[in-house]
């Protein structure tokens, strides 16, 4: 496993494999709060009779939330300018109590639409800012550092589907072990230590993020990392309720719903296997190879799964786990190589405004997945979301060419 920074941290603090397997923690602890609300969302449904509209905006309401928070952080360089571990550490905190408002509060009302809004900003402290503490702690192995980062992160967004499952139909116990997840993941954050590579700003430059757009190289990761997201969050949002209505098919409504939900947690959980063997080859090989080749498979794969839909369940599920192996991969390597284009006490800044952008868009593509399922069937969505994949390739063609 290749290492190049441990030998400059303070004597007496946590050195750089324990404090990043600290992190990984928080971050899956911290994470398990993104997809409550779809995960638990039949049993809502099933109690409270949520509408359409609601049922859209509980999960979007995250998205909204987050690009508004990681904009905001952006523009105030916070990842760059105070210490990560505290900012991360109250931000999931705070965000825990935000999920855990989610009983005392009616289901599908405005309150709860607004505290999955605020627990989607508040995330915005968690994923990226995780995502700095991880690159102060090398170069080299840069790839495998976020590519680690990345898949605690997508442990953690598929925990709330295994958490739906343990509790069955007790979705109040499923939130309140996510909340209490978060909040121990922030605590645990404060006793990490940074890297030699870690690098803060003097003051707050808000046209810092500028730099996205006057550096070409950091231009094109950022229009592979849309492309990627196009098909992302859509996916991960959704795939769920699409693998229940494909099972429906084929076995009763009780027999589908909890197979559909084991299927989406592995789904989800095989990207995060994924992602940290691609960080580790992406060192190697190249950063920009390893997110062209994910998006070949990923976008394959959506197609795959679209033929198969309604099918033999074996046949749909084994569709699902290559797409959710494939789908993840590359999203660290874009963040990797903003990293690696960025000026070190930007980084922080400009990975974050990467994924506010990334997010902007998934406010579109995870409310209007529903809306297209209805309009034209679960097949075809799933073949619209392979065009992001496409669009992604195309711009990593293009920094390969001038890299």
């Amino acid at each position: 496993m290749p290492s190049d920074a441990s030998s400059t941290t303070p004597r007496g603090a946590m050195g750089k494999w324990p404090s990043l397997g600290l992190l990984l923690v928080a971050e899956i602890a911290g994470m398990s709060l993104w997809f409550m609300s779809a995960a638990i969302l039949p049993d809502l449904v099933r109690e409270f009779g949520i509408s359409p509209f609601s049922q859209a905006a509980l999960s979007s309401a995250v998205q909204i939330g987050f690009v508004v928070g990681a904009v905001a952080s952006a523009l105030l360089g916070l990842a760059d300018r105070i210490d990560p571990r505290r900012f991360f550490a109250s931000c999931a905190i705070a965000a825990a109590l935000f999920n855990a408002s989610l009983l005392v509060v009616e289901p599908g009302g405005f309150l709860s639409i607004f505290a999955r809004f605020a627990t989607g900003a508040l995330l915005a402290g968690v994923y990226p800012v995780g995502m700095k503490i991880a690159v102060g702690w090398g170069k080299a192995d840069r790839g495998f550092l976020v590519g680690t980062l990345v898949g605690a992160l997508t442990f953690g967004s598929a925990a709330p589907h295994l958490l739906a499952l343990l509790g069955g139909t007790d979705w109040r116990w499923s939130l309140s072990v996510a909340s209490a997840a978060s909040a121990t993941g922030g605590i645990l954050c404060l006793f990490t230590a940074l890297g030699p590579f870690h690098a803060k700003a003097p003051r707050m430059r808000i046209g810092a993020v500028l730099t996205a757009w006057t550096d070409r190289k950091i231009r094109f990761a950022y229009a592979g990392y849309l492309g990627h997201m196009w098909e992302l969050y859509a996916m991960w949002a959704w795939i769920g309720v699409a693998l229940a209505a494909s099972f429906s098919a084929h076995m009763a409504p009780e027999a589908a719903l909890p197979l559909s939900r084991l299927v989406a947690f592995l789904a989800i959980a095989a990207g995060g296997a994924a992602c940290i063997v691609a960080g580790l080859v992406a060192d190697r090989v190249g950063k920009a190879n390893i997110a062209i080749l994910a998006m070949v498979v990923s976008g394959s794969a959506a197609l795959a799964s679209a033929l198969a839909f309604g099918g033999p369940v074996w046949l749909t599920i084994l569709c699902v786990l290559v797409w959710g192996a494939a789908i993840l991969p590359d999203s660290a390597q874009f963040s990797a190589l903003v990293a690696d284009y960025a000026p070190p006490d930007q980084a922080g800044s400009l990975m974050t405004f990467q994924t506010a952008l990334g997010f902007a868009l998934t406010f579109f593509t995870v409310q209007l997945t529903p809306l297209g399922a209805e309009l034209i069937g679960w097949p075809g969505v799933f073949a619209i979301m392979a065009i992001g994949p496409a669009l992604g390739i195309a711009g990593m063609l293009r920094l390969k060419r001038i890299s």
